[in-house]
């Protein structure tokens, strides 16, 4: 057997055994949702408490409009919850935006922080940390400044928090409020059905863990108090704060029917800007933890270091070892002698990996269809390659911030206008 032989068989079996993870927690979603589903999600509260919802924004003005709008039609009592929008050392129109809803809504608890380069302008951590500081609510809540919530959301998220003494947080559901803008969004549409949703609600049914999504989500006050509040230089909050939640005992709550709808990345270079931040934070939030896979005090924690490692480790040189040896051998440089069995197994992966995706699609409307089949397959071939790519890149950047020791910085994703006939389509399903 050549050295070929060996990376190939690796590469086979590394991406059958994640493909075996990911389908058992897609059944175990499904589950979930259909049991969720049968319910409107309300669990009955005499007394609501006071919640502060946190929007860290730098240079939102083109959407954060249409998201404050949102925040203040929730049907959570006016009384109860305050808006702080944390304008973060912007450099557009976004405080004059603000004012303008303020001056509209004077009976409301709104409150704008205009933050300059001194204090602000140090990334989404720094940013909550500065609104959590005037924040008066028991609950604190966290939309991000593209995000439009339906408005039982927060109602869901607080009665499902305070209504379980075990819940350190309750995150909700995300969906792409621009998924027919491009083929990217599409991508994107169904890799958050499926992984940001499905997968998390099969984690949270077979072993109470889900990973916060930044957005659109409530957690104690008092847990960030012992916490500290967030780390500065953890570029992905929510991946470094859902760990810290699990070592105090807690376990964080997924209700799928508090739904909010945000703005993805339409251009490639904006996207692949934006994913490479997300896996540099979770390299870092991983690094953090490793030492955790070996205290066996640390609880269930330790499944979600080892799945991390699992994306970061095996897949990532799977993906790699798989693609080098098809260019070699297409080439001539190589022969796989095992290349029949091989390609038997990764047929049957392909298939295997577009009905998996297709369960994930079926419990929302209008999303199973014979177009998404097609885009599933076309992703796994384009779309899906692009994360090796992310990856390499995250961990170059993340050496060079070591070697030159610099500062987080707000890498902010670049937002545009949407027209309002666009997204009212997607809302509706079509």
């Amino acid at each position: 057997m050549t050295w070929a032989d060996i990376l190939s068989m690796y590469s086979i079996y590394v991406i059958w055994i994640l493909m075996t993870i990911n389908i058992v927690l897609s059944i175990g979603g499904y589950i979930y949702y259909s049991r969720v589903k049968k319910t409107d999600g309300h669990i009955e509260t005499a007394v609501y408490p006071m919640v502060s919802v946190l929007v860290p924004a730098h240079n939102e003005s083109i959407v954060i409009q249409k998201t404050v709008r949102a925040l203040l039609n929730f049907d959570y009592p006016s009384d109860k919850y305050e808006i702080i929008v944390i304008n973060d050392n912007s450099s557009d129109d976004s405080a004059n935006v603000l004012a303008e809803i303020q001056k509209a809504n004077p009976d409301r608890q709104l409150l704008v922080i205009n933050t300059d380069n001194e204090a602000g302008g140090k990334g989404k951590s720094n940013a909550l940390n500065i609104g959590f500081s005037v924040a008066r609510g028991s609950v604190i809540a966290i939309y991000d400044a593209d995000n439009t919530p339906e408005p039982k959301a927060l109602t869901l998220l607080v009665e499902n928090l305070i209504n379980d003494e075990k819940a350190g947080a309750v995150i909700g559901k995300f969906r792409t409020r621009n998924r027919n803008a491009s083929i990217l969004t599409r991508f994107v549409n169904i890799e958050t059905l499926a992984y940001q949703c499905m997968n998390q609600a099969g984690r949270f049914l077979f072993f109470k863990l889900c990973t916060i999504p930044g957005t659109n989500f409530v957690i104690r006050r008092s847990i960030i108090e012992e916490m500290g509040g967030w780390d500065p230089k953890a570029l992905s909050e929510d991946t470094e704060i859902s760990f810290r939640i699990y070592r105090m005992g807690y376990y964080i709550k997924m209700m799928p029917l508090a739904v909010t709808w945000e703005q993805e990345p339409h251009l490639l270079p904006i996207w692949f800007k934006q994913r490479t931040r997300w896996a540099k934070g979770n390299i870092y939030v991983l690094l953090k933890n490793f030492k955790y896979v070996f205290d066996k005090d640390a609880g269930k924690m330790r499944l979600d270091v080892l799945y991390y490692l699992l994306v970061y480790l095996l897949m990532l040189s799977s993906l790699i070892f798989s693609d080098l040896i098809f260019f070699a051998g297409v080439l001539g440089f190589v022969h796989v002698s095992i290349s029949g069995f091989s390609t038997v197994l990764w047929g049957m992966a392909i298939l295997v990996f577009v009905l998996n995706m297709l369960i994930t699609m079926a419990v929302e409307e209008n999303e199973f269809n014979f177009e998404s089949a097609v885009l599933i397959l076309i992703m796994l071939f384009s779309y899906s390659k692009l994360w090796v790519f992310v990856v390499l890149n995250s961990i170059l950047q993340s050496i060079g911030d070591t070697i030159y020791k610099r500062e987080v910085k707000w890498e902010k994703t670049v937002r545009y206008a949407e027209s309002s006939e666009d997204t009212s389509k997607i809302r509706k399903g079509k």
